[in-house]
């Protein structure tokens, strides 16, 4: 089953994660995704759609621009397409921390067989995201995580950007580090959702990441009361999830509009 280890490492009366399942419908287009995960560490995961599920890879620096650098992407188990939506907290176990929708949009392979150019470990490909456009090659690699703490060996790969018109120095992590579902921040995620990871369930209990998460409960904790004190009481309801999901275009945000071409100033 595809979905078997994905499912194995989750409890769903506890995650918001959709369970999901393997998509049956072969769709038009290849849905592609980027969510940026701050759990023990900060990363990103990146996902292409094939065979009804999400080919998934952690990066942990995030994708780069830049052709001249290559980007560690660590392969992981495969997530159900409906994942691809997905924005909030995960309150404990694996993975727990805050998931944002970083970009998004559809990818078209250049090769004629995607399975044969995954076992080969070479895959090239075209993406048309928000922030991510043009194309872009995954290349299985050795290296010192291969094979490490018994697990696969093919794990590791590298993630690197093709020269083209969409390349360049510019750092695309910071300069659209927004959602593209919300337009908002990780604080703003965490500010619109249950509190009680704030207190008992920190994803990151030290170094950097333990920091970045201080903050932004800091931060959360300060909008959750100002949204409070503005809004008159008999108005005033239990929160759910966070912001309404708003997947086009146009609710993109400004970061991630401009992210569309950031060659161009």
């Amino acid at each position: 089953m595809a979905l078997e280890e994905y499912k194995r490492k989750r409890n769903f009366s506890k995650t918001p994660e959709p369970e999901g399942r393997v998509a049956e419908k072969k769709r038009d287009a290849r849905f592609f995704c980027v969510q940026k995960h701050l759990a023990s560490h900060l990363h990103y995961d990146f996902r292409l759609e094939h065979n009804g599920v999400l080919l998934s890879w952690a990066v942990p620096k995030g994708p780069s621009l830049d052709p001249k650098i290559k980007r560690l992407a660590m392969h992981v188990e495969d997530h159900p397409v409906d994942y691809g939506d997905f924005e909030g907290v995960i309150p404990e176990g694996y993975g727990a921390g805050i998931v944002m929708l970083w970009d998004r949009g559809t990818w078209t392979p250049e090769t004629d067989d995607v399975d044969a150019a995954l076992k080969k470990g070479d895959l090239k490909f075209k993406l048309d995201g928000y922030k991510l456009k043009g194309s872009w090659v995954l290349v299985r690699t050795g290296g010192r995580y291969s094979g490490s703490r018994g697990g696969d060996p093919n794990r590791t790969w590298l993630l690197i950007k093709h020269r083209d018109d969409w390349s360049g120095d510019l750092d695309i992590t910071e300069f659209a580090p927004r959602s593209v579902k919300c337009d908002g921040d990780f604080e703003d995620i965490l500010g619109g959702d249950a509190p009680a990871i704030w207190k008992s369930h920190r994803p990151a209990a030290g170094g950097d990441a333990g920091a970045m998460f201080a903050q932004i409960i800091e931060r959360a904790a300060k909008l959750k009361s100002a949204r409070t004190a503005a809004t008159p009481r008999a108005a005033q309801a239990p929160r759910g999830k966070a912001k309404p999901a708003a997947a086009s275009a146009k609710s993109a945000g400004p970061a991630a509009n401009r992210a569309k071409n950031p060659k161009k100033k």
